[in-house]
């Protein structure tokens, strides 16, 4: 198999491959927090825009719940729950530490009012009721988040339990909890929209807050979780949206509340002020045309198999290049989305992304003196 590679002007018009950007030499550096980990992370391209210790393993507190929440909106979607549903109150959730919605044995509680409790109250008691409803147990549950947060690409990550309460083999990182909220927008956005920009709720005549303050002080922030114990600190993960672009930031291990909040603010502030999120290609939209042999057409059309977005320091998209490496020879028939080549973004010499090419309908094969002409071409390239 032979790559022939061209490269081309950009025109603009979920994501593969992960990368950081290299901040530009006009815009400043990402402010220096008072955290012990963090990471900003755009939605739509998954780039990196600033982060600190993103690696590092640290306790999740009540971000943990993320998990949690995220588990039970997969099994409704998979007719495993129904919202309506009502789940027993186990003496283990009742009697359980640290924040609670404070629900009861005796008292009937449906799976979206445990849900309410989870995202809105934090409740350890509502967390650990939906866990057993989901798989029986908090213990089987927490072997379903482990899978979950492994299928996710959260590697250095393992959950021993549905809350947050702290253990020595209950852990995660800034970079891992970035993923994870991602997934949370992308693969329940209805959902995420319902639940996490509610200020507040009322179970059991007591109204709690939602813990996270930056839905009273920046109207661009719709949500995420806090998470707070002695070890872990103060911990906050926001999203925002201006215009068509999503930022996600995971701050951990602040000094206090009022800490994590303004430099979770300063992270989204930075993001948006200095750089721009861009569509280059739609799922779907004809990146380029390929040669194609022994085909009813002479060229194929090449696709991304989704939506194609870049993030960059505002200014810098002038100078991206991009180039595109088929494969070849490329021979009729190929189906629809059969993989034919790459497409390559760099910037000053560096790759800021890398997507798969394919195939963006089936390629018939063509009549036999046509395969037979090519077959001679071939002979000769």
């Amino acid at each position: 198999m032979r790559y022939l590679k061209c490269s081309f002007p950009l025109v603009f018009a979920f994501p593969l491959l992960f990368v950081s950007i290299a901040q530009a030499a006009d815009i400043p550096p990402p402010p220096s927090l008072a955290a012990k980990a963090y990471v900003l992370r755009d939605f739509n391209s998954n780039q990196i825009m600033a982060q600190h210790a993103e690696d590092e393993r640290v306790e999740p507190a009540s971000l943990t719940k993320l998990m949690t929440a995220y588990l039970a909106f997969k099994a409704i979607k998979n007719g495993h729950l129904q919202l309506a549903q009502t789940l027993p109150v186990s003496t283990k959730a009742w009697k359980t530490e640290g924040s609670r919605m404070f629900i009861e044995p005796n008292m009937p509680v449906t799976v979206d009012e445990l849900l309410h409790g989870t995202i809105v109250q934090s409740g350890n008691d509502s967390s650990i009721a939906l866990a057993e409803g989901v798989a029986g147990s908090e213990e089987v549950f927490a072997e379903l988040m482990n899978k979950e947060a492994a299928r996710l690409g959260m590697t250095h990550t393992h959950f021993v339990n549905s809350t947050g309460l702290p253990d020595t083999n209950h852990y995660t990182t800034a970079a891992d909890l970035s993923l994870l909220a991602s997934a949370m927008v992308h693969d329940f956005p209805a959902e995420y929209q319902r639940f996490y920009a509610l200020k507040s709720y009322t179970y059991n005549k007591i109204t709690q807050p939602n813990r996270n303050r930056l839905l009273w002080l920046d109207p661009y922030v719709d949500g995420m979780k806090t998470g707070h114990t002695e070890s872990a600190g103060f911990c906050l993960i926001s999203s925002a949206k201006r215009g068509d672009t999503r930022l996600i930031s995971v701050v951990l291990g602040a000094p206090s509340d009022t800490v994590r909040v303004t430099e979770s603010q300063k992270l989204l502030n930075y993001g948006f002020q200095f750089y721009e999120s861009r569509l280059v290609y739609k799922r779907g939209q004809i990146v380029n045309k390929l040669k194609l042999w022994k085909g009813h057409d002479d060229m194929l059309e090449a696709t991304v198999a989704d939506d194609l977005y870049l993030t960059l320091p505002k200014g810098d998209y002038a100078k991206v290049k991009a180039s595109i490496t088929s494969k070849q020879p490329l021979i009729a028939p190929l189906s629809a989305g059969q993989e034919v080549g790459t497409i390559q973004f760099t910037l000053d010499g560096k790759v800021l992304e890398q997507r798969k090419l394919i195939t963006a309908k089936a390629v018939e094969v063509a009549g036999i003196f046509g395969r037979m002409w090519d077959s001679t071409k071939l002979l000769f390239q």
